[in-house]
């Protein structure tokens, strides 16, 4: 009886191990299978949000083929963020700065192509900034008409990613979108509320001597103010949202930001 026990006590769990290794490896193998779909997946809603944030998606399905439609009327372009300059030829030739594998995120955490903020410096939040960062931009008949800058920086609960699109003078808003943001919902996730967004084109990021002027105000702009074109109303009952999103623009467009950059292209030199 007790040596039956035992053989059928082992079986039972020589069963649950085969099980346990054969799950193991079939979950294994469609992690790795599933890999380039969800890779693909991800920068085809990358290349979504970046249409959307520049006015020319509409909400609503589009196919694969309409997005890179859209998307092939950018050009990339890698800017070295102290200088505003865009990479030569030599250092694009580096593996790790190719713009087709490129990843900004990953960069940042990279000691090598990255640098780690002072804290009165790191308003955003993000503790490390990558070097080097990727730039869209849209021209038309040799002329620049969009520039599409990927931003990030914490919020309430959770760092947002995001990009801001700036006319061709580099200066005026043609929208802000927010494509992964963990904020209260109805509250600082209102900031990816088609309504709130709409309060964004047209709004002017930098005052006349160049400093960067745009504020989130508590509760609505006062519309007959002259300071109403660099500011957008706040997030009703989120503040701290709020305070972060103006923190994550005004740090992304200073100087340790794209603000070398957007000012070679305000002076011609881009």
């Amino acid at each position: 009886m007790s040596t039956a026990r035992k053989e059928t006590t082992g079986r039972t769990l020589l069963v649950a191990l085969v099980l346990c290794i054969v799950c193991s490896v079939i979950v294994a193998g469609a992690a790795v299978s599933l890999k380039p779909v969800q890779t693909s997946n991800k920068q085809l809603d990358r290349k979504k949000n970046i249409l959307s944030a520049a006015g020319m998606f509409a909400p609503g399905e589009h196919g694969a083929a309409e997005i890179e439609e859209l998307f092939g009327r950018f050009t990339v372009r890698m800017v070295d963020l102290d200088s505003g300059e865009y990479l030569s030829e030599e250092q694009l030739a580096r593996p790790e700065l190719a713009p087709e594998r490129y990843d900004q995120i990953k960069a940042a955490k990279d000691p090598k192509l990255s640098e780690a903020l002072p804290g009165d410096a790191d308003i955003a939040g993000i503790k490390r900034r990558e070097k080097v960062a990727q730039v869209y931009l849209l021209e038309e008949e040799g002329r620049l008409q969009k520039i599409v800058l990927p931003i990030r920086g914490y919020g309430l609960w959770s760092t947002l990613y995001g990009f801001l699109v700036l006319e061709g003078d580099a200066s005026t808003v043609v929208g802000l979108a927010y494509y992964d943001q963990k904020e209260t919902p109805g509250l600082g996730g209102e900031v990816d509320n088609p309504k709130w967004k709409a309060l964004w084109p047209g709004k002017q990021v930098f005052d006349a001597e160049g400093a960067v002027s745009i504020d989130i105000v508590k509760g609505s702009v006062n519309r007959d103010s002259p300071a109403a074109v660099h500011q957008v109303d706040g997030l009703s009952g989120a503040t701290l949202t709020s305070n972060g999103v103006e923190h994550m623009l005004h740090f992304w467009l200073g100087e340790r930001g794209f603000g070398p950059y957007l000012s070679r292209i305000r002076g011609g030199q881009a």
